[in-house]
């Protein structure tokens, strides 16, 4: 060590400062196309589920098509441009928003990600409804 002109004296506050320092930041990996899909479409149903719940409802709102998403059912594609070409709620700030995210939504699946997408299923009446999460208790099994 001495060659490089730095005795091991000189060293110990050096490495000293390095773990104190801690690990150097790591940058998240930016989102992938599957998980910006799976977010988005999360995002787009607990959206509609709070449209739904909103006091005073608006009335055009239970005339929209029912939004329950899951990015692996085909029809999902369908589902997606039915509630975007909605007549209802023409000018509801709310459903316009959500409008433009199922808008989003539907462009990224049909077009920037489509490689990325497999679908496991075409059961249409599937996303009628949502499934409902099951919980289980510790030290149980369902």
């Amino acid at each position: 060590m001495e060659a490089w002109g730095t005795t091991p004296k000189q060293l110990l506050p050096l490495l000293l400062l390095l773990l104190l320092a801690g690990p150097p930041a790591v940058r998240p990996a930016p989102p992938t196309c599957y998980s910006r899909m799976l977010s988005l479409s999360r995002e787009i149903t607990g959206d509609f589920q709070s449209l739904q719940a909103m006091e005073p409802l608006e009335p055009c709102v239970r005339y929209l098509p029912r939004l329950y998403l899951d990015i692996h059912n085909y029809c999902v594609l369908a589902k997606l441009r039915d509630f975007v070409a909605s007549p209802q709620c023409w000018r509801v700030a709310p459903v316009d928003t959500l409008k433009d995210k199922v808008r989003k939504l539907y462009t990224i699946m049909n077009s920037f990600c489509r490689r990325d997408l497999v679908f496991l299923s075409d059961d249409c009446s599937a996303l009628e409804y949502p499934v409902p999460a099951v919980t289980v208790l510790p030290g149980r099994q369902g």
